[in-house]
């Protein structure tokens, strides 16, 4: 009887539900991925202590905001990761520049140009553009990393 009564309420609530009722979720901008390596060696430069995290600085050029990121380090693989949720002029215009520097030295840019896409219930940031500037620059298409070259 348990079973059944389960069963019905499933039942009746999945019937009362309509597509009126979407909360219309917003699905974040992706997070970008960065290695910075040397252009010669291409040895990541956080693993071989050249640079430190806590001398990373992320700037939005926009409103000269810091902008936070989070600073990945598994199996002698080190990688800083932005979103743009938290890039405040992403949000209001769809376009955001920022300006990675890292002990006081300027690594390389990141510009963003997207635009939200509305659909019945859910919303979800689609890129038009995305530029890598002041450092040569390679994407893994299979991972997603950005691999930032530093001479």
């Amino acid at each position: 009887m348990k079973k059944i009564l389960i069963l019905f309420i499933t039942i009746t609530t999945l019937l009362s539900c309509s597509k009126d009722e979407c909360s219309s979720p917003i699905i974040p901008p992706q997070i970008f991925t960065f290695e910075i390596v040397d252009k010669i060696t291409g040895e990541n430069l956080f693993t071989n202590g050249t640079y430190q995290p806590e001398q990373i600085q992320i700037t939005n050029t926009d409103n000269n905001f810091l902008t936070e990121f989070t600073f990945i380090s598994e199996n002698n693989i080190n990688h800083i990761e932005i979103n743009l949720s938290y890039a405040y002029a992403y949000w209001e215009t769809g376009i955001v520049t920022l300006k990675i520097d890292i002990s006081n030295n300027h690594i390389f840019d990141v510009y963003a140009d997207g635009e939200i896409i509305m659909r019945e219930c859910f919303s979800y940031y689609e890129y038009n553009e995305i530029t890598i500037g002041e450092s040569e620059s390679e994407l893994d298409n299979q991972t997603g990393i950005y691999k930032i070259l530093v001479e």
